[in-house]
Formats: structure tokens, sequence, C-alpha cells
């Protein structure tokens, strides 16, 4: 049935305001990241603009949204420490570090922070960032227990499967059961849940999958943004979301078959869409982003993909704190 509302959102992506990050596609080039006319440096990444919507990138498939005066987070990952994985030298023992010095300045507030999934470069930084702002975690069941293993009280955390639509006024939140990317032997990392309350985790091993969600977050009078944070998606669960932007992981590996030709169908072709997950996540935040060289190849690979798949849409490749307006 034809959903006139859904074509209506479809339709509405807002120009860049005056002094923003207009984003165009000239100039964009397979693998580089584009430019924005105006980038916030680090410091003033805290800055809100009444009635503005801001999203910025804070690597991996980290974002802070700006709304108005309401922070919206999603995956804030800011202390990027070093595990191995980037040098061939992985340790799963590797401890869990927080650093406050990377995360103070950027996290001034947050209302909500979506957990995607809990491995450490997607949860390691949220209890801390909670305890600090008071923001609410939304994420799985094992979200919920690793924050009460934190010490994040129960009220603060919000349990969700999948299916929920949030009210938060300003702004709704759709939550979509998804699935986490495969690695080359069609297995992943530290999978596993957390059905109650483990021993406060310490190591990166700790953190497991968890299950895996995926976000569409639409602004009262503005776009509709779904967020991913791993490269694999349930097809039938993103039948009639329509996003107008769609943050986009880049495939670890070949193993999710035909993945930019079923997610773009699956998401009616979204006018923009931004590739996550690409950049060395262990690697401080300064631009331009550190990127592996296998990591290149996949963030050129699937620019390719959707320039194919949907070649109506814009693909942006974002810097780090660089503030977009859709």
């Amino acid at each position: 049935m034809f959903d006139e509302r859904s074509y209506d959102r479809r339709r509405f992506l807002r120009d860049a305001a005056a002094g923003a990050a207009a984003v165009s596609t000239a100039g964009l080039v397979a693998g580089a990241p584009a430019r924005a006319a105006t980038a916030t440096t680090a410091a003033a990444a805290g800055t809100a603009r009444s009635g503005a919507v801001s999203f910025r990138w804070w690597g991996t498939s980290g974002w802070r949204i700006d709304i108005g005066n309401r922070t919206v987070l999603v995956d804030p990952y800011l202390s990027r420490y070093d595990t191995g994985l980037f040098t061939g030298a992985f340790d799963e023992e590797t401890p869990l570090t927080v650093r406050p010095t990377v995360i103070d300045p950027l996290v001034d507030r947050a209302e909500n922070i979506l957990v995607t999934h809990t491995h450490w470069d997607h949860f390691n930084d949220v209890p801390y960032i909670a305890e600090r702002t008071g923001a609410r975690v939304v994420g799985t069941l094992t979200a919920y227990h690793l924050g009460l293993a934190h010490g994040l009280p129960s009220g603060q955390l919000a349990p969700v499967k999948g299916g929920e639509v949030l009210d938060f006024g300003a702004y709704t939140v759709e939550v979509i059961s998804s699935l986490h990317s495969r690695n080359g032997a069609w297995s992943m990392a530290f999978p596993g849940v957390r059905v109650s309350r483990p021993p406060k985790p310490e190591k990166i091993s700790d953190l497991p999958e968890g299950d895996t969600l995926a976000y569409q977050l639409r602004v009262a009078g503005g776009p509709s943004v779904y967020f991913m944070g791993a490269s694999d998606f349930a097809e039938r669960n993103l039948v009639g979301l329509a996003p107008d932007v769609a943050m986009v992981a880049s495939a670890a590996t070949t193993s999710t078959a035909d993945y930019v030709p079923r997610l773009m169908a699956a998401l009616d072709h979204p006018k923009v869409v931004v590739p996550v997950h690409w950049d060395n996540f262990e690697t401080p935040l300064t631009n331009p982003p550190t990127v592996a060289p296998n990591d290149r190849r996949r963030l050129d690979d699937l620019i390719a993909a959707v320039r194919k798949a949907s070649p109506r849409s814009r693909v942006l490749v974002p810097e780090y704190h660089t503030a977009y307006h859709f």
C-alpha cells in the first residue's frame, strides 16, 4: 500500500543552514573524506545552536546529534586505545580503558545514548558518559546488565528488543532488530549475551556482541536518519523505514551476501548514504581519519556498490567533529 507520509519524508531533505556544513556531491572521490563548508573543531563540538539539527561523526559508528539544546549519542567510543587489532597482534585480554581527558571536552551533555551492540568499540565509554551526564542508555538486555555491572541505576537503563518507537517530543527513535557482521570464518568476535548482571567488566573480551540493534531517528519537522553499527541486517525489518539518510557500516568481509544491493533496496534508496566504521578506531580522533589499507579498499568498494545499486543516492564520506545538516 502506498504510504503518502513515507513519500513526503523521502522527499524532504533540508539544505544546509547558513554557516553550517553544506554538503554536496561535487568533488567527492571514492575513499576521500567529504569536505564541509564550515568544520567545527573538537573544542567547539559541544556548542549548541538553538533550533539547529546537526550530526557529528565520532569515528567507528559513533555520532553526536544535537537537536536544538538536546543531544543524542550513538555508540560513542572516544577513548580509542590500542588492542593490536590493526597491527596483527590482537590481544583479547586488553584492559578496558576510559580516557576522561578525551571524552570530557567533547561530551558536555547527553539526553539519550543509543547502543547498537556491546563490543568494546561501541560500548566502552557508554557507562562513563551516562554516569557523567545522566543520559539514558537505550540498548539490548545485555547492555542493560552491563550497565548495572558498571553501577548505573536501573532507572537510567532502557532495555529494548526492536519494534519500539520511543517518543521524546522533538524527535522519535525507532528501534530495529538487526544483525552483527561476520568475519572471514562466518563467525564473530566475542559472541554471546548477558542474561543477568555480571561482574564489572575488566577486559575487552568481557564485552560480548550481546545482540545487535539499529535505530532510526526522526526529527520533528526534519530528516529521518538510519544508524547501523555493524554490516549486516535483517532485511524484512527495514520495510517501510525509507530514511532520508542512512549511516551504513562498511563491510568487514564478503560473508554477507549482496550486502549493499539488498540494503539499499530495503531502505528504499536513501537520498544520502554515509559510510561509517571504516576508520582505524585505535588512533586519535584527528582529521584526516587514519584508514588501514584493507579498510580503504572496503570503503572504496562500499562507495562503488552504493553508486551502482542506488545511483540517485549521494555518498558523503564524513570527517570527525564536522557538523553536517540534512
